[in-house]
């Protein structure tokens, strides 16, 4: 979502607020699709999934706790937040509205800025847990990075030492990490412990050389 725009779908039946949320959503830099009822809002959702859904709780047709239970049925939708707006709602029902998983409710009347809060509070939530979830393209190209720039310094300095007696120990010293550290990287590149690398290092060498002659 970013540089972008977000889009909401609004379902009021109430001509008059409707449209005051409407214009106020839109001067805030939002997208809107406004619908009057959720069987309209359910068609359109059905095409196109938004960042966020706006409804009111009572309405024809089909209300608004309606709704939300119907598209949370697709897992397209699971990770679309989902606000109420109403003006009465009982603690019983309001409870059952959080229980099925609604992400906050509005009671009217409402000031301007109390709404558009709460919907930034909710795609900032969202946003964070996609970040998180996200794997970070660079993360692998980095740690293969590493561990080929490890693996080179270790063949550096085999190369430079391959007539005297190179162990774990002038390895981990040369390279300035713990002894545990370098037969981990090793075992980890190789599948063979340090003595194992370095013979088989000096053997492949060695055949180098022959076969050069």
């Amino acid at each position: 979502m970013k540089n972008q725009k977000i889009k909401i779908v609004l379902i009021e039946d109430d001509l008059v607020l409707g449209s005051l949320i409407l214009e106020l959503l839109l001067l805030n830099d939002f997208i809107v699709d406004w619908f009057k009822d959720g069987q309209e809002a359910l068609r359109h959702l059905q095409k196109q999934v938004p960042d966020i859904i706006i409804s009111d709780f009572m309405m024809p047709n089909m209300n608004g706790e309606e709704l939300f239970l119907r598209i949370r049925k697709d897992s397209k939708y699971n990770a679309v937040p989902f606000i109420i707006i109403t003006a009465n709602m009982e603690e019983g029902v309001k409870y059952r509205q959080l229980k099925n998983g609604v992400n906050d409710y509005i009671m009217k009347p409402f000031k301007v800025k109390e709404l558009i809060y709460k919907i930034k509070n909710v795609i900032d939530f969202k946003k964070n847990i996609e970040k998180k979830l996200s794997p970070d393209p660079f993360s692998k190209v980095t740690i293969k990075l590493s561990e080929k720039d490890f693996i080179t310094s270790v063949n550096k300095i085999l190369c430079k030492n391959l007539n005297s007696k190179v162990d774990i120990n002038e390895l981990s010293k040369k390279l300035f990490i713990s002894k545990s550290t370098l037969d981990k990287k090793i075992r980890k590149h190789s599948n063979k412990n340090i003595t194992q690398y370095i013979r088989e290092y000096k053997l492949d060498f060695a055949v180098k050389l022959w076969i050069c002659k």
